[in-house]
C-alpha cells in the first residue's frame, strides 16, 4: 500500500480525527452484541494515547436517513470503548458531529482522552458526500486517520473528503487489511484455494472472474453452484438459480480452464421439499435432485472433496456460506468447512458477514488467521477494484 501509514506522521499532542466503522450489531434490549469492530481499533486508538493526542472518533451507525434518531445513537458505543479503555482514557460523548458545541468539547478535552462524536448519518450530507461537511468535519482536526475499511467502498464525505484539507494516513486495522489481502491475492504463498458461496452467482461474478485468473483453485458452494450445474445441463429440482446468467457462468467456467485453475463444484446436496428447519430431508448425489425439491446444503461427499481441494493449500480465502447455514437442518456443510480451514496449515483469511458470523457461532475465530472486518470493502476488493477510502488518503512520496 503506497499510502501514509499513522507512524509516517506526527501526531504529538495533535487533534487527530479517526474515521471507524462502528456499526455494531445490536440486539432488541440494545445491548451490543458484537463489538469486534470496536476491539479492532484499539491498536491505533492506544498509539495515539501514548503520544498524547486529543483522540477524536467519528463512525457511522445504522441507516437514520439523515436525521438525528436516539435508537441509531452512538452512546453505548462510548460506554463499551470505555470500559476497554477503563482508567488509561476518558471517554467523552459529544452531542454532535459538527457545529461550534462539538469545538467547545475538543478545545476543553485533555491530551490523552477520547472524543466520540455523535453519527456521521444523522447529517445527509454524509452519504452525499457533501464536501462542506467534510470541511466542517476536518475543522475539528490537525491529522485525519482512517480505519473505517469496513466503510472503504463507499464514496461519503467522511470516508474521501476531509482528506483534501488535513494530512491523512491509515490506521493500524486498515493497513492489517490491506496487508493481508496483498498476502492473500496479489502475493500469495501457493497453491492458494478460493472457498465462495453465498445466493447470488451475480453478486460475484466479478470475484469469479478475478479469482479465476489469480487462484490455483476456486470452490463453489451456497445457492450459486446450481447456476453452475444448470449450465452444464444437469437438472436442479427447485434450487435457486438465475437463468439470465446461465451464459455468463459458462464464460467463467472457460476463463478458468484457459488459464489453468482447477473449478469445483459440489458432488452432493441436502435437499428438502421446502425451505424450513422442519421440512423432510434427505441426501442426494447431484444428478439426483428431485424435481419438487430444494437444495440447501452441500453433502458430506463434497465436504470430503472440498477437504481434499484444500489440503495442500498454503493460503486460503474463503467468502460465503455453504448452504442456509442459518437453519441448524442445513448448517452442517459450513460448519464442516469451518473445522476444515481452520485445522489447515495455511494462511486463512475471511470476509463477508455471513462467513464471519459462522466463524463466531462456532467459535473458532481465533483459530484462522485473519478475519476481515469489513463486508462490502472486502468483496469490492475481491473483484480487484478500488477502493475510495483508501485511494483518497495521502501517498507516500518516493
Amino acid at each position: 500500500m503506497n499510502k501514509l501509514f499513522i507512524k509516517d506522521l506526527d501526531v504529538h499532542k495533535k487533534r487527530v480525527l479517526v474515521r471507524t466503522d462502528y456499526n455494531v450489531p445490536f440486539d432488541d434490549f440494545e445491548n451490543i452484541t458484537d463489538d469486534s469492530r470496536i476491539r479492532a481499533t484499539m491498536p491505533t486508538i492506544n498509539f495515539l494515547l501514548d503520544e498524547c493526542a486529543k483522540v477524536i472518533i467519528a463512525s457511522h451507525l445504522g441507516r437514520p436517513d439523515g436525521k438525528a434518531n436516539p435508537k441509531y445513537s452512538l452512546e453505548p458505543v462510548a460506554v463499551r470503548l470505555q470500559g476497554y479503555l477503563r482508567d488509561r482514557a476518558k471517554v467523552i460523548m459529544a452531542k454532535d458531529c459538527i457545529g461550534p458545541q462539538v469545538k467547545k468539547q475538543i478545545d476543553e478535552m485533555r491530551y490523552g482522552d477520547v472524543l466520540l462524536l455523535e453519527n456521521l448519518r444523522f447529517y445527509s450530507a454524509e452519504e452525499k458526500n457533501d464536501p462542506q461537511f467534510a470541511k466542517e468535519l476536518a475543522s475539528l482536526c490537525d491529522v485525519f486517520i482512517q480505519d473505517a475499511f469496513g466503510n472503504c467502498h463507499r464514496k461519503h464525505a467522511s470516508m474521501v473528503g476531509i482528506d483534501s484539507f488535513v494530512p491523512s494516513a491509515a490506521g493500524f486495522l486498515l493497513k492489517k487489511e490491506i496487508d493481508y489481502f496483498e498476502k492473500a491475492v496479489n502475493n500469495p504463498m501457493r497453491p492458494v484455494v478460493a472457498l465462495l458461496g453465498g445466493a447470488k452467482v451475480s453478486d460475484k461474478i466479478k470475484i469469479i472472474e478475478n479469482l479465476a485468473r489469480k487462484m490455483d483453485k476456486v470452490l463453489i458452494g451456497g445457492a450459486m453452484a446450481f447456476t453452475f450445474l444448470k449450465a452444464q445441463g444437469i437438472g436442479i429440482g427447485q434450487s435457486l438459480v438465475e437463468d439470465g446468467m446461465l451464459d455468463v457462468v459458462k464464460n467463467l467456467m472457460d476463463i478458468s480452464r484457459r488459464n489453468g485453475t482447477k473449478l469445483y463444484l459440489p458432488v452432493d446436496f441436502v435437499v428438502a421439499e421446502k425451505f424450513d428447519n422442519t421440512a423432510e430431508t434427505k441426501l442426494v448425489p447431484f444428478q439426483e435432485i428431485p424435481e419438487k425439491w430444494i437444495a440447501l446444503d452441500i453433502g458430506p461427499a463434497t465436504t470430503m472433496l472440498f477437504k481434499e481441494a484444500i489440503q495442500d493449500a498454503k493460503t486460503i480465502i474463503w467468502n460465503g456460506p455453504m448452504g442456509a447455514f442459518e437453519y441448524d437442518a442445513f448448517s452442517r456443510g459450513t460448519y464442516a468447512m469451518v473445522d476444515t480451514v481452520t485445522s489447515s496449515h495455511a494462511l486463512t483469511i475471511v470476509g463477508g458477514g455471513d462467513t464471519d458470523m459462522a466463524f463466531h457461532k462456532s467459535g473458532k475465530t481465533h483459530e484462522v488467521s485473519f478475519i476481515s472486518t469489513g463486508g462490502g470493502a472486502f468483496l469490492k476488493l475481491l473483484e480487484g477494484g478500488e477502493l475510495p477510502g483508501i485511494a483518497s488518503l495521502s501517498d507516500k512520496k518516493v
